[in-house]
């Protein structure tokens, strides 16, 4: 069952953006009124506004900060954040900056998404980045978040990926860190995600030895 809100971040290169997007495009399928905004004012260099294009396409309207994708170091929020969490009247993905710099611009918005409390906050994990190799880094990561946006995440994603050279291999040797990572937060892991050409069943689910599940994204 789908939050209203759903909140995806992670450490920088996680991969959270492309989680973000894939995963608005796969609820629009579901629900009616589908919105996802960009809160990411810290990485210049990749944004949800990436796939705008796509995103305009499936009828999903993109709320990104003024001068995304420009030379401008810190583009500002736009005001139809606050109404994207305060009105209700739609399904929200929200796509956050990287660690806890980054997290710092969910916080304005915190107290109405607690308010409502049907939200979904999500770490997107990838054990591949220098900083989240292990579980114990990964979690650190996790708390400094939280502190820093002010909402408690309620699961994880293993977005463990090395880019273009992933081998199904790679993702499947993280299984146990994302595991271990779900043992010292007390979260579940919801899904591990992996490209569409390395899922070898159609619709891009298959059962895992500990019983996850792989998620198909499309590279943006």
């Amino acid at each position: 069952m789908a939050k209203r809100v759903t909140i995806f971040a992670g450490h920088y290169g996680s991969g959270k953006t492309n989680i973000a997007v894939n995963y608005a495009l796969a609820l629009k399928k579901e629900r009616s009124s589908v919105k996802i905004a960009d809160l990411d004012i810290v990485n210049p260099y990749f944004r949800t506004k990436d796939s705008a294009k796509e995103l305009e396409a499936a009828g999903i309207p993109l709320i990104s900060p003024a001068f995304a994708n420009s030379n401008v170091d810190l583009p500002a929020l736009p005001q139809e954040l606050y109404s994207l969490v305060q009105r209700r009247d739609c399904y929200a993905v929200l796509d956050v900056g990287g660690d806890d710099r980054g997290a710092y611009a969910l916080g304005r918005y915190t107290p109405y998404i607690l308010e409502e409390n049907d939200y979904e906050m999500i770490f997107v994990a990838n054990f591949y980045r220098p900083l989240t190799q292990t579980p114990q880094d990964a979690l650190e990561v996790m708390r400094e978040i939280e502190i820093a946006g002010g909402i408690p995440f309620s699961a994880i994603v293993n977005n463990s990926n090395l880019g273009g050279l992933t081998t199904l291999a790679d993702i499947e040797a993280t299984a146990q860190k994302a595991q271990e990572l779900s043992r010292l937060s007390g979260l579940p892991v919801l899904f591990t995600s992996a490209r569409a050409d390395l899922c070898p069943r159609e619709g891009g689910y298959f059962p895992l030895n500990l019983q996850e599940k792989y998620y198909d994204i499309k590279e943006n």
